[in-house]
């Protein structure tokens, strides 16, 4: 699909779309328990429908039909589930990051041989992780050299061990989930180097919010001491606002007009949250309450922001970067490689295309800003966060820009572009 998206002045309110994140987490953590849940304000991105699916293949029984539940206008999700029952003996994870690195340990709570695999660039992602740890816990695995598809056979068996938390949180993510989930008791899960804490942070609580508990040693540590609480009548999770998503509409705000989005919990644990800190460094006008943020154009300044914890906001971040006045300076560039593309690397291309120099410095991103980006065909790299950057940023550019395979935010926002058009964004 090609959209083109025109110089535009934005006004209004919009409401923000669900966080896969949230989501993603408490379909699994519906999986785990046993009984019914009730997710409220489900999300319907490409990864929601995978991890959905995902449920299913493993056991758990969805209300109605899957498809229309996943994709539908309904506010709620209903999940009946006794616990880990694989109907299936391959479960697909899309493109999601999250949901490979999620649902693989838990998978491996059962018994029978399983296949995990995926599409596009998961399919080249490192699982590594998963060959050195798996054997520690009584799990069986073969891969491809570290590469999907993975054969696992458990069941998983909760012990002390250390991992590596430097290339994702996501594999702890799975472990912390399936060792509640196992019941583990006095065990105890050591990180050396985790990123993305506040990611954690969220794992941790939708786990206390589903029952299970998990003492939190500063991060580098984490002791299951078996005390869990798990209610019998029919839980209610309601899916955060997405910080993630948001952040292309806050920053298309501060750039291109003056817009209300609500949904959002400024106290979330979720890490892009801090987008927040990035624009008040920038300069730009926001009024913020519990229950809306207001964005207004306004002259914008370079700035100089740790991403690390966060680097899925590096995209949205150089959209609002190429107009500010002077070189900004964004930390953490590292951590961007194993993401849906080189997204370092693809920022500095795409955007260079429309006139934005960046340079790449080891863990730097320095990126010069412009009062005017050039009118230019851009590609989204089949990276839903590239697509949208490259849609914000146009909405300061001296002509139309064009986003070649611009469906790939499906995979996060299907809605984004129908949004920024509720917005007064003049898209083809």
């Amino acid at each position: 699909m090609i959209v083109k998206i025109f110089p535009s002045i934005l006004k209004g309110e919009i409401e923000a779309p669900a966080s896969k994140s949230s989501m993603q987490r408490a379909l699994a953590a519906a999986l785990l328990r046993q009984g019914e849940t009730v997710i409220h304000n489900p999300g319907t991105s490409n990864d929601d429908r995978a991890a959905l699916e995902n449920i299913v293949r493993l056991g758990a029984v969805v209300q109605g039909s899957r498809q229309q539940a996943a994709g539908s206008n309904n506010n709620s999700l209903h999940v009946v589930s006794q616990g880990i029952h694989p109907v299936s003996t391959t479960l697909d994870c899309g493109e999601s990051g999250l949901g490979i690195r999620m649902f693989t340990p838990i998978a491996a709570l059962s018994a029978e041989e399983l296949t995990i695999t995926g599409s596009g660039s998961l399919k080249t992602r490192p699982m590594n992780f998963f060959d050195e740890i798996f054997p520690m816990l009584g799990i069986s695995i073969q891969s491809d050299k570290g590469k999907l598809p993975m054969v696992i056979r458990g069941p998983l068996q909760p012990r002390n061990i250390e991992v590596d938390g430097s290339l994702s949180s996501q594999f702890l993510t799975g472990l912390l989930m399936a060792y509640s989930a196992a019941g583990a008791k006095d065990v105890t899960i050591t990180v050396r180097d985790l990123k993305s804490k506040p990611y954690i942070d969220l794992t941790l609580k939708v786990l206390k919010d589903f029952g299970w508990n998990v003492v939190n040693n500063d991060h580098k540590s984490f002791y299951f001491p078996g005390n869990n609480e798990l209610q019998k009548e029919a839980l209610h999770y309601r899916v955060e606002g997405d910080w993630s998503g948001a952040a292309f509409l806050l920053v298309a705000g501060a750039i291109a007009g003056d817009i209300i989005i609500k949904g959002l919990d400024p106290f979330s644990t979720q890490a892009d949250k801090a987008v927040l800190q990035a624009m008040q460094s920038a300069g730009v006008s926001m009024s913020i309450t519990p229950d809306q943020i207001e964005v207004r154009r306004s002259p914008l300044k370079a700035f100089h922001f740790d991403a690390t914890e966060c680097p899925d906001l590096f995209p949205p971040l150089v959209a609002l970067a190429a107009i500010c006045e002077g070189k900004t300076v964004i930390e953490g560039a590292s951590r961007l490689t194993h993401k849906e593309s080189d997204r370092a690397v693809t920022l500095q291309q795409e955007f260079g295309k429309m006139g934005v120099n960046i340079e790449l410095q080891e863990d730097l991103m320095i990126i010069e800003g412009v009062n005017q980006l050039k009118s230019a065909t851009t590609h989204s790299r089949h990276d839903h966060r590239i697509a949208m950057a490259c849609a914000v940023a146009a909405l300061r550019a001296d002509g139309p820009v064009v986003i070649e395979e611009a469906e790939a935010i499906n995979k996060s926002y299907p809605d984004f572009y129908d949004d920024i058009r509720s917005l007064g964004a003049e898209v083809q």
